[in-house]
């Protein structure tokens, strides 16, 4: 079996672009991925306009051009499936990774083979697991972690739990479709990471009563049709039909274990990894993109882990230089 020079996990943006950086490079590679390409954006909601402008999210100096300043989803998952299919990048695609070990080299299997590489790039962002709140009733199947279209929840009684920018653009979203929103907010105002153009939005609709928002609030309990909020001035009930727990999400630190990959000691379980070169503990073993910052995901995003990509490829090319 041949070695590969570098084996990417995760077919998102970051793993692409370490894949075209290695491929410049001269340096074979493979691609796998569990789900679709992209999978995450793809799971993103379908009316979703990204923060950043399309030269932001750009990858292997391939222009992204959007009919607006801030494209959206659906122009995000062309653009990025225009790069693949440009540089022929070899991805692997409904392929689950289920072990590796390092011997002489890393042999990797997955759910439909058997590969053996020099080095691993693990680029799986976050989106896959969501943080749960863990309260009663939150496994019915009325509970959503994922949000993809205002039109199901429309004329229905929906709680959307958070105030970051999925729970805003869901809240504001569901309402203009008909349905009547409360928002179950942890803290005392809309996150100022909110959107600018969209957080003067949600605030005069919870002002004018359009959107009801219970501020210092959680969700204490759901049933099948209504719904306990503790707020700051007790326990309240409530009609409820659907529950929109947009919490956030966080790495599969099971996989990064299952891996060799140390966590940090504290809350934020961040991986160890040498900033530099984007290595870890386990030699050979890189890390790129979200995944990086452990329980903070709001440190890495596309437009500044693009970077990670280059790190990584430099590194492995001084190393063979240095065998040469």
């Amino acid at each position: 079996m041949d070695v590969i020079d570098v084996f990417i996990i995760g077919a998102g943006p970051i793993g692409l672009a370490c894949a075209i950086a290695a491929q410049q490079a001269g340096l074979s590679c493979v691609i796998v991925e569990k789900g679709c390409l992209v999978n995450s954006l793809y799971n993103y909601p379908q009316n979703m306009t990204f923060f950043s402008t399309s030269e932001k999210l750009e990858i292997g100096e391939v222009p992204f051009v959007s009919n607006n300043p801030k494209p959206t989803r659906a122009e995000a998952l062309e653009y990025y499936r225009r790069v693949a299919l440009k540089f022929n990048l070899p991805t692997h695609l409904f392929e689950t990774v289920e072990s590796i070990k390092k011997e002489v080299v890393f042999e990797i299997r997955t759910s439909r083979g058997f590969y053996k590489a020099n080095n691993v790039i693990v680029s799986t962002g976050f989106y896959d697991l969501p943080n749960t709140i863990n309260f009663p009733g939150e496994t019915l199947p009325k509970v959503m972690h994922y949000y993809k279209d205002p039109h199901y929840y429309a004329m229905q009684q929906v709680i959307v739990v958070g105030a970051s920018n999925s729970s805003v653009d869901a809240a504001l979203e569901t309402y203009r479709k008909g349905a009547q929103v409360t928002m179950v907010i942890r803290g005392a105002e809309i996150s100022d990471r909110v959107k600018y153009w969209v957080r003067p939005d949600i605030i005069n609709r919870i002002k004018e009563g359009s959107i009801t928002a219970h501020f210092n609030s959680t969700l204490s309990a759901v049933r099948p049709l209504e719904a306990d909020i503790h707020t700051s001035n007790g326990l309240i009930t409530i009609p409820n039909n659907f529950v929109l727990a947009l919490t956030g999400y966080r790495p599969d630190f099971n996989l990064l274990q299952k891996f060799g990959v140390n966590l940090s000691a504290d809350n934020k379980l961040i991986p160890e990894h040498n900033p530099a070169t984007m290595e870890t503990n386990q030699k050979g073993l890189y890390l790129a993109g979200v995944v990086c910052g452990g329980m903070d995901t709001h440190l890495w995003f596309i437009e500044n882990s693009r970077e990670h990509a280059v790190k990584i490829i430099k590194n492995i090319q001084s190393k063979i230089n240095a065998l040469n």
